[in-house]
């Protein structure tokens, strides 16, 4: 994962989209078909806007494998889509903690703060992620548009 996270990290580095979908493949797995499968009806879940059901896949595979980085990234994101920004900002700290260098809970994170209106901590956030990932478009026009606020420059 070191070499991966190098690549990517490398703004010069025409690879990188290969090495972020290898770091994103090697987080998919949890080491259990069966934590596998919540995550995958989780994310399915989600993605057809069904939030009650993604958040409960989603809590009980966080229940099953607490270790598991992806499972507490993928219910932060079901938490932030149904509002509740405390639980999904507490899913990313727990993300975070499993695995620090989770540039897309990094960027999540600062998404959650902007809505939030703390501006300054998700700048950082942002900023936090593209050190890892440079190429993040969303962290990107996050520092953007933040940096423009800070300024005073209308948007």
């Amino acid at each position: 994962m070191d070499r991966l996270f190098a690549q990517l990290a490398r703004p010069d580095n025409d690879a990188w989209r290969i090495a972020e979908t290898d770091i994103l493949r090697e987080w998919s797995k949890s080491g259990s078909p069966a934590m596998d499968l919540l995550l995958k009806r989780g994310e399915e879940a989600l993605d057809m806007g069904d939030l009650d059901a993604a958040i409960g896949h989603l809590t009980a595979l966080t229940d099953h494998a607490p270790d598991f980085a992806a499972g507490w990234q993928a219910r932060a994101a079901a938490f932030a889509a149904a509002g509740y920004f405390g639980p999904a900002a507490a899913d990313l700290a727990r993300t975070l903690e499993l695995e620090p260098r989770h540039f897309a809970a990094l960027t999540q994170l600062g998404v959650i703060l902007e809505e939030m209106e703390d501006y300054e901590g998700a700048l950082a956030a942002y900023r936090e992620s593209l050190k890892i990932h440079p190429h993040q478009q969303e962290a990107r026009d996050g520092v953007a548009r933040l940096e423009k606020q800070q300024t005073g420059t209308d948007i």
